[in-house]
Protein backbone atom coordinates (compact mmCIF):
# COMPACT_ATOMS: atom_id res chain seq x y z
CA UNK A 1 0.00 0.00 0.00
CA UNK A 2 2.72 2.03 0.34
CA UNK A 3 4.92 1.16 -2.67
CA UNK A 4 5.48 3.84 -5.41
CA UNK A 5 3.89 3.77 -8.59
CA UNK A 6 5.47 5.37 -12.06
CA UNK A 7 2.82 6.38 -14.31
CA UNK A 8 3.88 8.42 -17.77
CA UNK A 9 3.74 12.23 -17.77
CA UNK A 10 1.37 12.39 -20.21
CA UNK A 11 -1.16 10.11 -18.09
CA UNK A 12 -0.39 12.49 -14.73
CA UNK A 13 -1.16 15.30 -17.47
CA UNK A 14 -4.32 13.76 -18.51
CA UNK A 15 -5.80 12.91 -14.83
CA UNK A 16 -5.29 16.55 -13.96
CA UNK A 17 -6.58 17.98 -16.69
CA UNK A 18 -10.56 15.65 -16.51
CA UNK A 19 -9.56 16.51 -12.56
CA UNK A 20 -10.14 20.09 -12.83
CA UNK A 21 -12.98 19.09 -16.00
CA UNK A 22 -14.68 17.33 -12.79
CA UNK A 23 -14.08 20.24 -10.56
CA UNK A 24 -15.58 22.98 -12.79
CA UNK A 25 -18.64 20.91 -14.04
CA UNK A 26 -19.40 20.65 -9.87
CA UNK A 27 -18.43 23.74 -8.22
CA UNK A 28 -18.03 26.80 -10.60
CA UNK A 29 -19.90 25.51 -13.24
CA UNK A 30 -23.17 25.83 -11.46
CA UNK A 31 -22.29 29.59 -10.11
CA UNK A 32 -21.37 31.16 -13.87
CA UNK A 33 -24.98 29.72 -14.75
CA UNK A 34 -26.42 30.98 -11.66
CA UNK A 35 -24.47 34.45 -12.14
CA UNK A 36 -25.92 34.54 -15.91
CA UNK A 37 -29.24 33.33 -15.20
CA UNK A 38 -30.06 36.27 -12.35
CA UNK A 39 -28.17 38.99 -15.15
CA UNK A 40 -30.73 37.62 -17.33
CA UNK A 41 -33.83 37.98 -14.58
CA UNK A 42 -32.80 41.31 -14.57
CA UNK A 43 -33.03 42.46 -18.17
CA UNK A 44 -35.84 40.95 -18.52
CA UNK A 45 -37.30 42.69 -15.83
CA UNK A 46 -35.91 45.97 -17.32
CA UNK A 47 -37.35 44.81 -20.50
CA UNK A 48 -41.24 43.95 -18.87
CA UNK A 49 -41.54 47.51 -17.56
CA UNK A 50 -41.36 48.60 -21.42
CA UNK A 51 -43.26 46.04 -22.79
CA UNK A 52 -47.14 46.48 -23.17
CA UNK A 53 -47.21 42.77 -22.31
CA UNK A 54 -44.57 41.39 -20.43
CA UNK A 55 -42.80 38.32 -21.45
CA UNK A 56 -44.52 35.43 -20.40
CA UNK A 57 -42.97 32.87 -17.46
CA UNK A 58 -43.47 29.84 -19.99
CA UNK A 59 -41.14 31.39 -22.60
CA UNK A 60 -38.04 31.75 -20.12
CA UNK A 61 -38.47 28.04 -18.26
CA UNK A 62 -35.52 25.89 -19.24
CA UNK A 63 -35.86 24.57 -22.29
CA UNK A 64 -34.83 21.01 -20.78
CA UNK A 65 -37.53 21.25 -18.31
CA UNK A 66 -39.83 22.21 -21.16
CA UNK A 67 -39.83 18.89 -23.03
CA UNK A 68 -40.12 16.98 -19.65
CA UNK A 69 -43.08 18.70 -19.07
CA UNK A 70 -44.42 18.12 -22.90
CA UNK A 71 -43.22 14.54 -22.65
CA UNK A 72 -45.22 13.80 -19.63
CA UNK A 73 -48.04 15.83 -20.04
CA UNK A 74 -51.58 12.98 -19.54
CA UNK A 75 -52.48 14.35 -23.20
CA UNK A 76 -49.62 13.13 -24.63
CA UNK A 77 -49.05 10.20 -22.05
CA UNK A 78 -52.36 8.56 -23.35
CA UNK A 79 -51.19 9.42 -27.68
CA UNK A 80 -47.74 7.55 -26.58
CA UNK A 81 -50.00 4.28 -25.23
CA UNK A 82 -52.42 4.70 -28.66
CA UNK A 83 -49.27 4.66 -30.59
CA UNK A 84 -47.71 1.62 -29.04
CA UNK A 85 -51.14 -0.33 -29.81
CA UNK A 86 -51.29 0.87 -32.93
CA UNK A 87 -48.06 0.09 -33.93
CA UNK A 88 -46.76 -2.62 -32.22
CA UNK A 89 -43.93 -0.78 -31.04
CA UNK A 90 -42.54 -1.26 -26.96
CA UNK A 91 -43.89 1.73 -24.80
CA UNK A 92 -40.55 2.92 -24.28
CA UNK A 93 -39.80 3.16 -27.87
CA UNK A 94 -42.82 5.17 -28.28
CA UNK A 95 -41.97 7.25 -25.52
CA UNK A 96 -39.04 8.17 -26.59
CA UNK A 97 -40.47 9.64 -30.23
CA UNK A 98 -42.42 11.71 -28.20
CA UNK A 99 -39.37 13.03 -26.72
CA UNK A 100 -37.75 13.42 -29.81
CA UNK A 101 -40.87 15.33 -31.34
CA UNK A 102 -41.10 17.81 -28.36
CA UNK A 103 -37.02 18.23 -28.18
CA UNK A 104 -37.80 19.33 -31.92
CA UNK A 105 -40.54 21.78 -31.07
CA UNK A 106 -40.10 23.51 -28.48
CA UNK A 107 -37.77 26.69 -28.49
CA UNK A 108 -34.91 28.05 -26.47
CA UNK A 109 -35.81 31.58 -25.92
CA UNK A 110 -33.32 34.03 -25.18
CA UNK A 111 -34.64 37.61 -24.85
CA UNK A 112 -31.00 39.47 -25.35
CA UNK A 113 -30.79 37.44 -28.50
CA UNK A 114 -34.66 38.73 -29.29
CA UNK A 115 -34.77 41.78 -27.88
CA UNK A 116 -30.57 42.76 -28.11
CA UNK A 117 -29.91 41.13 -31.79
CA UNK A 118 -32.97 40.07 -33.69
CA UNK A 119 -35.59 43.40 -32.90
CA UNK A 120 -32.02 45.14 -34.47
CA UNK A 121 -31.18 43.32 -37.45
CA UNK A 122 -35.35 43.28 -38.40
CA UNK A 123 -35.25 47.40 -37.68
CA UNK A 124 -32.13 47.52 -40.32
CA UNK A 125 -33.29 45.19 -42.61
CA UNK A 126 -36.49 46.63 -43.22
CA UNK A 127 -35.62 50.32 -43.45
CA UNK A 128 -33.04 49.53 -45.97
CA UNK A 129 -35.38 47.48 -48.17
CA UNK A 130 -38.18 49.33 -48.21
CA UNK A 131 -40.64 52.46 -46.99
CA UNK A 132 -42.61 51.42 -44.29
CA UNK A 133 -45.91 52.62 -43.70
CA UNK A 134 -48.63 51.48 -41.69
CA UNK A 135 -51.87 50.38 -42.46
CA UNK A 136 -55.16 50.50 -40.91
CA UNK A 137 -55.28 49.44 -36.90
CA UNK A 138 -58.19 48.78 -35.45
CA UNK A 139 -59.50 51.45 -32.81
CA UNK A 140 -60.44 49.27 -29.82
CA UNK A 141 -57.59 46.98 -30.89
CA UNK A 142 -54.97 48.38 -28.02
CA UNK A 143 -58.49 48.73 -25.28
CA UNK A 144 -58.61 44.62 -26.10
CA UNK A 145 -55.33 43.74 -25.49
CA UNK A 146 -54.96 43.26 -21.55
CA UNK A 147 -52.83 40.71 -19.29
CA UNK A 148 -55.36 38.35 -19.13
CA UNK A 149 -55.34 37.43 -22.81
CA UNK A 150 -53.31 35.47 -25.03
CA UNK A 151 -52.78 37.34 -27.99
CA UNK A 152 -52.22 35.18 -31.62
CA UNK A 153 -51.71 37.21 -34.67
CA UNK A 154 -53.19 35.66 -37.74
CA UNK A 155 -51.28 36.89 -40.85
CA UNK A 156 -51.47 36.50 -44.57
CA UNK A 157 -47.82 35.05 -46.00
CA UNK A 158 -46.37 37.34 -49.12
CA UNK A 159 -42.88 37.01 -48.27
CA UNK A 160 -40.35 35.55 -45.70
CA UNK A 161 -39.56 39.15 -44.66
CA UNK A 162 -42.74 38.88 -43.12
CA UNK A 163 -41.24 37.64 -39.97
CA UNK A 164 -38.68 40.39 -39.97
CA UNK A 165 -41.34 42.81 -40.44
CA UNK A 166 -44.15 41.67 -38.07
CA UNK A 167 -41.00 41.06 -35.27
CA UNK A 168 -40.32 44.85 -35.42
CA UNK A 169 -43.75 46.35 -35.73
CA UNK A 170 -44.49 45.14 -32.33
CA UNK A 171 -41.11 44.55 -30.47
CA UNK A 172 -42.22 47.33 -27.84
CA UNK A 173 -45.43 45.03 -27.34
CA UNK A 174 -44.51 41.96 -26.99
CA UNK A 175 -41.88 39.24 -27.93
CA UNK A 176 -44.00 36.70 -30.23
CA UNK A 177 -43.49 33.08 -30.84
CA UNK A 178 -43.80 31.93 -34.30
CA UNK A 179 -45.00 28.86 -36.21
CA UNK A 180 -41.80 28.05 -38.49
CA UNK A 181 -41.74 25.52 -40.88
CA UNK A 182 -39.41 22.82 -41.54
CA UNK A 183 -37.46 24.96 -44.22
CA UNK A 184 -35.83 26.89 -41.10
CA UNK A 185 -34.74 23.71 -39.58
CA UNK A 186 -31.37 24.04 -41.25
CA UNK A 187 -28.12 25.00 -38.70
CA UNK A 188 -27.22 27.56 -37.76
CA UNK A 189 -30.21 29.15 -39.16
CA UNK A 190 -32.28 26.52 -36.75
CA UNK A 191 -30.64 27.85 -33.23
CA UNK A 192 -31.23 31.67 -34.17
CA UNK A 193 -34.65 31.32 -35.18
CA UNK A 194 -35.29 28.70 -31.83
CA UNK A 195 -33.01 31.68 -29.73
CA UNK A 196 -35.90 33.79 -31.39
CA UNK A 197 -38.71 32.09 -29.53
CA UNK A 198 -40.19 30.39 -32.84
CA UNK A 199 -41.23 26.50 -32.60
CA UNK A 200 -40.85 24.42 -35.47
CA UNK A 201 -43.81 22.01 -37.17
CA UNK A 202 -44.22 19.46 -40.02
CA UNK A 203 -46.67 20.74 -42.10
CA UNK A 204 -48.65 18.04 -43.31
CA UNK A 205 -47.65 15.70 -40.90
CA UNK A 206 -50.13 12.57 -40.55
CA UNK A 207 -48.15 11.11 -37.93
CA UNK A 208 -50.91 10.76 -34.62
CA UNK A 209 -48.46 11.08 -32.17
CA UNK A 210 -46.33 14.21 -33.32
CA UNK A 211 -49.70 16.24 -33.87
CA UNK A 212 -50.69 15.32 -30.24
CA UNK A 213 -47.32 16.40 -29.06
CA UNK A 214 -47.53 19.85 -31.51
CA UNK A 215 -50.89 20.35 -30.19
CA UNK A 216 -50.31 20.03 -26.55
CA UNK A 217 -47.18 22.28 -27.07
CA UNK A 218 -49.67 24.82 -28.43
CA UNK A 219 -52.37 24.94 -26.42
CA UNK A 220 -50.13 24.94 -22.90
CA UNK A 221 -48.24 28.36 -24.34
CA UNK A 222 -51.60 29.47 -25.24
CA UNK A 223 -52.97 28.77 -21.86
CA UNK A 224 -49.68 30.27 -19.82
CA UNK A 225 -50.22 33.88 -22.25
CA UNK A 226 -47.24 33.16 -24.85
CA UNK A 227 -47.89 35.90 -27.51
CA UNK A 228 -48.04 33.87 -31.04
CA UNK A 229 -47.89 34.36 -35.14
CA UNK A 230 -49.27 32.11 -37.38
CA UNK A 231 -49.93 32.12 -41.19
CA UNK A 232 -52.76 30.08 -41.23
CA UNK A 233 -52.30 29.84 -45.49
CA UNK A 234 -50.05 27.14 -44.81
CA UNK A 235 -47.08 28.62 -46.86
CA UNK A 236 -46.57 31.64 -49.21
CA UNK A 237 -49.09 33.13 -51.46
CA UNK A 238 -48.34 31.77 -55.01
CA UNK A 239 -50.84 34.13 -56.74
CA UNK A 240 -50.75 37.38 -54.51
CA UNK A 241 -54.28 36.11 -53.04
CA UNK A 242 -55.14 35.76 -49.73
CA UNK A 243 -55.79 32.28 -49.67
CA UNK A 244 -58.29 30.26 -47.34
CA UNK A 245 -57.11 28.90 -44.11
CA UNK A 246 -55.29 25.57 -43.20
CA UNK A 247 -56.97 24.60 -40.52
CA UNK A 248 -54.17 22.84 -38.04
CA UNK A 249 -52.64 25.33 -35.64
CA UNK A 250 -56.21 26.77 -35.53
CA UNK A 251 -58.29 23.82 -34.64
CA UNK A 252 -55.43 23.32 -32.00
CA UNK A 253 -56.47 25.97 -30.05
CA UNK A 254 -60.25 25.90 -30.17
CA UNK A 255 -60.08 21.95 -28.99
CA UNK A 256 -57.36 23.16 -26.50
CA UNK A 257 -59.11 26.38 -25.40
CA UNK A 258 -61.22 26.15 -21.58
CA UNK A 259 -63.90 29.12 -21.38
CA UNK A 260 -63.15 29.59 -17.91
CA UNK A 261 -59.58 30.28 -18.33
CA UNK A 262 -57.93 33.23 -20.20
CA UNK A 263 -59.50 34.53 -23.61
CA UNK A 264 -57.51 34.19 -26.50
CA UNK A 265 -57.78 36.91 -29.04
CA UNK A 266 -56.87 36.11 -32.52
CA UNK A 267 -56.04 39.34 -34.34
CA UNK A 268 -55.62 39.67 -38.34
CA UNK A 269 -52.82 41.18 -39.89
CA UNK A 270 -52.77 42.16 -43.57
CA UNK A 271 -49.46 42.59 -45.23
CA UNK A 272 -48.14 44.25 -48.53
CA UNK A 273 -45.32 45.07 -50.72
CA UNK A 274 -44.20 46.82 -53.58
CA UNK A 275 -41.98 44.16 -54.14
CA UNK A 276 -42.01 40.83 -52.62
CA UNK A 277 -38.19 39.26 -53.05
CA UNK A 278 -39.28 35.80 -53.92
CA UNK A 279 -42.06 37.04 -56.25
CA UNK A 280 -40.04 35.00 -59.04
CA UNK A 281 -40.16 32.00 -57.17
CA UNK A 282 -43.50 32.17 -56.41
CA UNK A 283 -44.83 32.89 -59.87
CA UNK A 284 -42.84 29.84 -61.12
CA UNK A 285 -43.99 27.48 -58.55
CA UNK A 286 -47.64 28.89 -59.56
CA UNK A 287 -47.45 28.26 -63.20
CA UNK A 288 -45.60 24.53 -62.63
CA UNK A 289 -48.07 23.77 -59.78
CA UNK A 290 -44.86 22.37 -58.12
CA UNK A 291 -45.22 23.84 -54.36
CA UNK A 292 -41.71 22.09 -53.13
CA UNK A 293 -39.60 25.25 -54.57
CA UNK A 294 -36.79 25.74 -53.03
CA UNK A 295 -34.11 29.31 -54.58
CA UNK A 296 -30.76 28.33 -55.37
CA UNK A 297 -28.33 28.86 -52.22
CA UNK A 298 -25.66 30.12 -54.72
CA UNK A 299 -28.60 32.49 -55.92
CA UNK A 300 -29.78 33.72 -52.58
CA UNK A 301 -26.12 34.66 -51.29
CA UNK A 302 -25.30 36.36 -54.89
CA UNK A 303 -28.34 38.63 -54.29
CA UNK A 304 -27.43 39.14 -50.95
CA UNK A 305 -24.27 40.40 -51.77
CA UNK A 306 -25.36 42.49 -54.64
CA UNK A 307 -27.95 44.35 -52.30
CA UNK A 308 -25.48 44.46 -49.70
CA UNK A 309 -22.66 46.35 -51.78
CA UNK A 310 -25.30 48.45 -53.57
CA UNK A 311 -26.11 49.74 -49.90
CA UNK A 312 -22.48 50.30 -48.52
CA UNK A 313 -21.97 52.22 -51.16
CA UNK A 314 -25.59 54.05 -51.23
CA UNK A 315 -26.48 53.08 -54.69
CA UNK A 316 -28.86 51.02 -53.24
CA UNK A 317 -32.73 52.22 -54.68
CA UNK A 318 -34.83 49.66 -51.72
CA UNK A 319 -37.56 47.91 -52.77
CA UNK A 320 -40.48 50.18 -52.72
CA UNK A 321 -42.93 50.46 -49.75
CA UNK A 322 -44.12 47.92 -47.21
CA UNK A 323 -47.42 48.10 -45.13
CA UNK A 324 -49.12 46.25 -42.14
CA UNK A 325 -52.69 46.80 -41.37
CA UNK A 326 -54.10 45.43 -37.72
CA UNK A 327 -57.94 44.35 -37.85
CA UNK A 328 -60.42 44.02 -35.38
CA UNK A 329 -59.59 41.25 -32.86
CA UNK A 330 -61.92 37.99 -32.69
CA UNK A 331 -62.24 36.68 -29.12
CA UNK A 332 -62.42 32.92 -29.50
CA UNK A 333 -64.16 32.80 -25.97
CA UNK A 334 -67.37 35.21 -27.73
CA UNK A 335 -66.79 32.99 -31.16
CA UNK A 336 -67.34 29.78 -29.53
CA UNK A 337 -70.03 31.14 -27.92
CA UNK A 338 -72.70 31.65 -31.26
CA UNK A 339 -72.84 27.95 -31.53
CA UNK A 340 -71.33 27.08 -34.83
CA UNK A 341 -71.59 23.69 -36.32
CA UNK A 342 -68.34 23.40 -37.19
CA UNK A 343 -66.42 26.34 -35.21
CA UNK A 344 -62.69 25.80 -36.79
CA UNK A 345 -63.67 26.02 -39.98
CA UNK A 346 -66.06 28.93 -39.46
CA UNK A 347 -63.05 30.21 -37.48
CA UNK A 348 -60.72 29.82 -39.96
CA UNK A 349 -63.00 31.50 -43.03
CA UNK A 350 -63.96 34.50 -40.36
CA UNK A 351 -60.45 35.31 -39.45
CA UNK A 352 -59.30 35.09 -43.42
CA UNK A 353 -61.50 37.05 -44.66
CA UNK A 354 -60.67 40.00 -41.73
CA UNK A 355 -57.30 39.78 -42.57
CA UNK A 356 -57.79 39.86 -46.86
CA UNK A 357 -59.86 43.32 -45.66
CA UNK A 358 -56.52 44.65 -43.66
CA UNK A 359 -54.00 44.51 -46.55
CA UNK A 360 -52.81 48.00 -47.62
CA UNK A 361 -52.94 49.09 -51.33
CA UNK A 362 -49.66 50.19 -52.15
CA UNK A 363 -48.44 52.20 -55.46
CA UNK A 364 -46.77 48.93 -57.17
CA UNK A 365 -50.23 46.85 -56.53
CA UNK A 366 -52.11 49.42 -57.52
CA UNK A 367 -50.46 50.34 -61.13
CA UNK A 368 -50.57 46.93 -61.88
CA UNK A 369 -53.89 45.89 -61.61
CA UNK A 370 -54.78 49.67 -63.57
CA UNK A 371 -52.07 48.02 -66.55
CA UNK A 372 -53.52 44.81 -67.00
CA UNK A 373 -56.76 46.26 -69.09
CA UNK A 374 -53.68 46.43 -71.64
CA UNK A 375 -51.74 49.73 -73.44
CA UNK A 376 -52.53 52.52 -72.68
CA UNK A 377 -51.51 56.14 -72.88
CA UNK A 378 -50.11 58.50 -69.32
CA UNK A 379 -53.61 60.10 -69.31
CA UNK A 380 -55.66 57.12 -69.50
CA UNK A 381 -53.54 55.35 -66.79
CA UNK A 382 -54.05 58.30 -64.12
CA UNK A 383 -57.74 57.84 -65.25
CA UNK A 384 -57.75 53.95 -64.67
CA UNK A 385 -55.87 54.64 -61.27
CA UNK A 386 -57.98 57.43 -60.19
CA UNK A 387 -61.21 55.13 -60.93
CA UNK A 388 -58.99 52.10 -58.75
CA UNK A 389 -58.92 54.35 -55.82
CA UNK A 390 -62.21 55.58 -55.56
CA UNK A 391 -63.46 52.02 -56.24
CA UNK A 392 -61.36 50.81 -53.17
CA UNK A 393 -62.37 53.46 -50.79
CA UNK A 394 -65.96 52.32 -51.76
CA UNK A 395 -65.14 49.56 -49.96
CA UNK A 396 -62.96 51.20 -47.26
CA UNK A 397 -59.79 49.21 -48.43
CA UNK A 398 -56.86 50.66 -46.49
CA UNK A 399 -54.99 52.87 -49.56
CA UNK A 400 -51.31 53.15 -48.39
CA UNK A 401 -50.47 55.52 -51.49
CA UNK A 402 -47.62 58.43 -52.39
CA UNK A 403 -49.06 61.28 -49.77
CA UNK A 404 -48.48 63.78 -52.67
CA UNK A 405 -51.56 62.24 -54.41
CA UNK A 406 -52.12 60.16 -57.46
CA UNK A 407 -50.05 61.66 -59.92
CA UNK A 408 -46.28 60.89 -57.68
CA UNK A 409 -47.60 57.63 -56.91
CA UNK A 410 -48.25 56.65 -60.66
CA UNK A 411 -44.74 58.24 -60.84
CA UNK A 412 -43.27 56.05 -57.87
CA UNK A 413 -44.65 52.69 -59.40
CA UNK A 414 -43.55 53.21 -62.61
CA UNK A 415 -39.60 54.32 -61.51
CA UNK A 416 -39.73 50.81 -59.34
CA UNK A 417 -41.59 48.50 -62.51
CA UNK A 418 -39.61 50.08 -65.07
CA UNK A 419 -36.53 49.47 -63.26
CA UNK A 420 -37.72 45.65 -62.88
CA UNK A 421 -38.24 45.65 -66.62
CA UNK A 422 -41.94 45.19 -65.99
CA UNK A 423 -43.25 47.99 -67.89
CA UNK A 424 -41.61 49.76 -70.63
CA UNK A 425 -41.21 53.54 -71.42
CA UNK A 426 -44.28 53.01 -74.07
CA UNK A 427 -46.40 51.85 -70.69
CA UNK A 428 -46.82 47.99 -72.37
CA UNK A 429 -46.08 45.05 -70.18
CA UNK A 430 -42.91 42.91 -71.01
CA UNK A 431 -44.48 39.94 -72.16
CA UNK A 432 -42.97 37.51 -70.07
CA UNK A 433 -43.85 39.49 -66.61
CA UNK A 434 -47.13 39.37 -67.14
CA UNK A 435 -47.33 36.74 -64.75
CA UNK A 436 -45.65 39.05 -62.55
CA UNK A 437 -48.21 41.49 -63.44
CA UNK A 438 -50.75 39.33 -62.27
CA UNK A 439 -49.23 38.37 -58.89
CA UNK A 440 -48.89 42.14 -58.12
CA UNK A 441 -52.04 43.13 -58.79
CA UNK A 442 -54.23 40.36 -57.05
CA UNK A 443 -54.51 41.40 -53.76
CA UNK A 444 -55.94 44.57 -55.47
CA UNK A 445 -58.66 42.61 -56.98
CA UNK A 446 -59.18 40.52 -54.52
CA UNK A 447 -60.27 43.24 -52.60
CA UNK A 448 -62.63 45.10 -55.33
CA UNK A 449 -64.20 41.39 -55.68
CA UNK A 450 -64.95 41.11 -51.65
Amino acid sequence: MTGTVELPLWLVVLVLVLAAIAALDRVLAPSVRWFFRRRMERAVARLNERLERPIAPFKLAQRHDMILRLTYDPQVMQAVADHAAATGVPPTVALQQARGYASEIVPAFSATMYFGFAVQVARWLTRKFYRVRIGRIDPGLARRLDDRTTVVFVMNHRSNMDYVLVTWLIADRSAISYAVGEWARVWPLSRLIRGMGAYFIRRGSRNALYRRVLARYVQMAAAEGVAQAIFPEGGLSLDGRVGPAKLGLLSYFVAGFDTNERDILFVPVGLAYDRVLEDGVLTEAGRTGVRRFRPSIPGVIGFTIRMGWRAMRGTFPGFGATAAGFGAPVSLRAFLAEGHSDPTEALGQALMARVARVVPVLPVPLLAAALEAGPVDRPALEAEVRRLADALAAREAVLRLNPQGLGPTVNEALLHMQRRGLVGQDLRVAPAKRALLAFYAAPVRQLLEG
